[in-house]
Formats: structure tokens, C-alpha cells, sequence
């Protein structure tokens, strides 16, 4: 185990969903999450007679789940490098859990703030600001400053293991899970053809639908209406 290991394990294990949020991922929409994660400074121990906590807000932006090939199974902006190491461990762990469904997720830090207080204080503090707006997408979450982003990925990541079998109830209620003879789900034959849409209005990078039909292992039954494209 290398030395990256070890801090992203320790960050992990010092990880707490202090308040989760009250709904789950949308099945046909984005949802927004907005957090505050805070942290003891990482120079904490230096000053051991001074109360600071570090408090880091910004919201985390969940595409509407898409149904895939087991061939790909997340996407992640925003987040460092070993953030997207420790989520893609989670994947290969627990991957079976979610097969079939890509979670997009768009990390977007707003604001850090270094407030004059100790850590529990901060967060009850925070509790009863969010209980008087009673914002149900609001996360509170305790991490280690130096790699906090990885507290961010087990909370985003824990909230995807609690909201997938809503999502594939109601898209099975939907008919969306639903394959043709050649074992393309309705919901993705849905989303080519409105990549073909985007297209052709000049909104969407063809090579995305090649990427697509390629990864369904369709792409000769729809390469003339793609050829189209570049025809003037």
C-alpha cells in the first residue's frame, strides 16, 4: 500500500455524514446537492490552544442517471486525482450494486471559510441555520482538510448505493429498462436519438454519438443517418 493509499484511507475512515439529505437523486433530472464540509485546519496541531474549523461550501451536480453498458459506470468533474482513485475503488467493490447505470456528478466548490470556533460548535451552529430554511438538499459532512474532496466522493457515492433502486424502479415503471431484439434498453435508443437532434442543430459534437453507438455496439445500423451529418 502507497503512501496515497494510506491518506486516502485515513480520510475515509475520518469521514462522517453529519446530516444527510432528506430526498434522494432524481431518476429524470438533475439534482443539485449543496453541502458544507467542515474539517479541522491541517495546521490544528501546531495550535493546539486555538479553535478554528474550516468550513468549505459548494454543491455537487448529479446528472440524470443514464443506462449504460457495463463498460462504464461514472464520470466525475472537479475532483482530484485521488478523489477519482478512491471512487473508482469503490466501484470495483460495490459496482455490482449499481451495474447498468452511469451517475454523472460535477463537483462545484463555492467558498472556504476559516471560522473562529471549535468543529462541534460550527456544525450545531450550521444544523439550526439549515433546520430554519429546511432545505431537504442541504449536506453537512466532517472530513480531513488536506484531501477533503475525498469525504465528498463517500457522500455522493453512499447517496447513489441509497437512491439506484428508486431510479431503476421508476424507469422500469417507465418502460425505459425495457430491450428491443438486438438488447438496446428504450431509454438509450431515447438518448441517441436526441444526440442526433443536438446534432444536427450544431449543439452536439458528432464524435459523441459515435462514442455512443460504439459503445452499444451499434454503430453500422445508424452510420448513413450519422454520415448525414457532415453532408452540407
Amino acid at each position: 500500500m502507497d503512501i496515497d493509499d494510506v491518506k486516502i484511507r485515513e480520510a475515509v475512515e475520518q469521514t462522517e455524514i453529519l446530516r444527510a439529505p432528506k430526498q434522494s437523486l432524481t431518476t429524470f433530472g438533475t439534482t443539485n446537492i449543496y453541502y458544507y464540509l467542515v474539517t479541522e485546519p491541517a495546521y490544528a496541531e501546531l495550535t493546539p490552544n486555538v479553535h478554528e474549523t474550516v468550513v468549505r461550501e459548494g454543491r455537487v451536480i448529479a446528472e440524470k442517471p443514464r443506462i449504460v453498458t457495463p463498460y462504464y459506470l461514472h464520470s466525475l468533474e472537479g475532483f482530484s486525482d485521488n478523489a477519482r482513485r478512491y471512487f473508482d475503488s469503490l466501484v470495483k467493490t460495490y459496482g455490482h450494486s449499481v451495474q447498468g447505470l452511469l451517475y454523472a456528478y460535477r463537483n462545484e466548490p463555492k467558498e472556504m471559510n476559516i471560522v473562529s470556533d471549535a468543529l462541534p460548535a460550527v456544525v450545531a451552529k450550521l444544523n439550526g441555520d439549515l433546520d430554519k430554511r429546511g432545505d431537504p438538499l442541504t449536506a453537512v459532512i466532517k472530513g480531513l482538510d488536506e484531501m477533503w474532496d475525498v469525504a465528498i466522493i463517500k457522500f455522493i457515492f453512499e447517496m447513489t448505493q441509497r437512491s439506484v433502486d428508486n431510479n431503476v424502479r421508476q424507469m422500469n415503471a417507465r418502460g425505459l429498462l425495457a430491450m428491443d431484439d438486438k438488447g438496446i434498453p428504450a431509454e438509450a435508443r431515447a438518448r441517441i436519438e436526441g444526440m442526433f437532434i443536438q446534432a444536427k442543430a450544431g449543439d452536439l459534437d458528432p464524435r459523441a454519438i459515435k462514442e455512443e453507438l460504439d459503445r452499444w455496439n451499434i454503430f453500422p445500423e445508424y452510420e448513413d443517418r450519422f454520415l448525414s451529418l457532415f453532408l452540407k
